[in-house]
């Protein structure tokens, strides 16, 4: 298949949005046990944003309620660290363009998280912006 035919079979719009969540998903799912109860994903130009919540797990909500916050973040990193590769492939399997940067972080209270990516290029079938 050529360049210009795998990027005709691209997802794209919310199609697009809905694979990079459950694709995002999926990885945490392996890596933690559990993935998020929600999530959404958009992208503009050559950023996609990926922001989940409800992540914690039962034993991260019990060492929270103990006071240990800080433990839950630097597993929630050590986390993060360790699925970065997998999380890049996926992204970049799906848009057909090379991860540039790969940003994560977790936030408590509310449980939520977000995973940014930085393309190459914008994502195909989608305008450029300037």
């Amino acid at each position: 298949m050529t360049g210009s035919d795998a990027d005709a079979d691209r997802l794209t719009g919310g199609r697009l949005n809905s694979a990079l969540v459950k694709a995002v998903v999926s990885v945490h799912n392996r890596y933690v046990g559990r993935g998020p109860e929600k999530g959404q994903a958009f992208f503009r130009g050559n950023v996609v944003v990926v922001v989940m919540e409800d992540m914690l797990t039962k034993a991260e909500h019990t060492l929270i309620e103990a006071g240990n916050e800080s433990i839950v973040m630097e597993m929630r990193r050590t986390f993060q660290a360790t699925m970065k590769a997998e999380l890049i492939s996926e992204v970049e399997r799906l848009t057909g363009c090379r991860v540039l940067a790969f940003m994560s972080d977790s936030h408590l209270h509310p449980d939520m998280a977000a995973e940014l990516f930085v393309l190459d290029r914008h994502v195909p079938g989608e305008t450029a912006i300037t």
